[in-house]
């Protein structure tokens, strides 16, 4: 009788509260971390020719209103900042007080803003302003009330659909952060499909290899199958059994095709839409299609650890295939283009993930 105490209670409580508590997760900090990354970019890019000017960085702080301005910039300016405020306040949720999150969130958001638009002084090709930096604030101000009023109802609701899609795995948010960010490479239509890792043009290293065909057919295919496993493995050990992995995996990789045709269509010309499906990417999805079927099969330590080596194949490979002239004369346009900001952030994030994927993969094998 004794035993049966605890049995009902525990059904009391759970038919009091029938949603059980999300597990905690860092999303909204990872994603916070992200985006001001990503805000540093557009704000400072292209990171060249900086120079003193002669003029204190706070100069701009007095400065009359500006004689080139439109409606859209500064609308451009509040919207930009409205994730910042709302993710920031998130992730600041557990500090005591209703408002103290949202305050918090708001100065870090101008300081910020502040401290780039300073810096854009020393940039000739940008302006400081402080109406970018007044519009700037009222964005992270707006994003840190909509946090406040429905924050709390919006993160339990993302932590239920993380419970159901995520598996009870250490650091799983970040690592669905990383997925979000290779899914943000395929934007680019210059890198090879699927392909990470590439640092020649990062580091100024000239091509070790010339172009010839056959050689770019191997090359390609290689590339394309290694990262297939390692995008497949990877995404494969953050869902839980619930979720119905294979299911989700194939419309996981739909969409990063979806994505990839899309950034073709948009950024270089419709026609060039599915100039990505090259033979060299054929043959490389279905070998890294048909070896992913099977090591699926694997537990995941092994799956993780395979991804590692792929990974590590993958960048070598990547660094190693020569560039498709006829590719750069189809991409000519597109870089002189409106988009070179953007082809920036793309192909640097591609470059980059691999080593910080990579030591996300080697911690998650050890906790495992």
């Amino acid at each position: 009788m004794e035993q049966a105490r605890p049995s009902t209670t525990a059904s009391a409580q759970t038919a009091s509260d029938p949603q059980p508590l999300p597990r905690p997760t860092l999303l909204p900090l990872y994603l916070a971390l992200a985006y001001v990354v990503l805000i540093g970019y557009a704000s400072l890019y292209p990171f060249a020719n900086w120079r003193d000017v002669g003029l204190s960085p706070l100069s701009f702080l007095d400065a009359g209103w500006p004689r080139y301005w439109t409606a859209f910039d500064l609308s451009v300016n509040v919207v930009a900042y409205v994730p910042l405020g709302f993710l920031l306040t998130l992730s600041l949720r557990r500090l005591p007080g209703g408002w103290t999150a949202a305050i918090l969130a708001l100065l870090l958001g101008s300081l910020l803003s502040l401290g780039l638009e300073m810096m854009q002084t020393w940039l000739p090709s940008r302006v400081p302003s402080n109406v970018d930096l007044a519009c700037n604030t009222a964005g992270t101000a707006i994003g840190s009330v909509v946090a406040v009023w429905n924050g709390k109802r919006i993160f339990r609701r993302i932590g239920q659909f993380q419970q159901e899609l995520l598996a009870p795995i250490p650091d799983a948010d970040l690592g669905l952060v990383l997925i979000g960010l290779w899914l943000l490479t395929q934007l680019s239509p210059e890198t090879l499909l699927f392909g990470t890792g590439d640092l020649r043009e990062v580091l100024g290293l000239t091509p070790a290899i010339p172009y010839a065909a056959s050689a770019f057919f191997v090359l390609e295919a290689g590339v394309i199958a290694c990262n297939t496993l390692v995008i497949g493995l990877f995404a494969r050990t953050l869902l839980s059994e619930r979720s119905y992995p294979p299911v989700v995996m194939v419309g996981f990789f739909v969409l990063a095709l979806a994505i990839r045709t899309l950034g073709a269509a948009i950024l270089v010309a419709p026609q060039e839409a599915f100039a990505w499906l090259t033979p060299g990417a054929q043959v490389g999805l279905l070998i890294g299609g048909a070896l992913l079927l099977v090591l699926l099969l694997l537990p995941a330590p092994y799956r993780i650890a395979l991804a590692g080596v792929a990974l590590l194949a993958g960048t070598a490979l990547v660094n190693l295939t020569p560039p498709n002239p006829y590719s750069e004369a189809a991409l000519t346009t597109w870089r002189q283009g409106h988009f070179l900001n953007f082809n920036g952030l793309t192909r640097w994030v591609a470059s980059l993930w691999p080593f910080v994927a990579l030591p996300y993969l080697t911690a998650l094998g050890r906790r495992l």
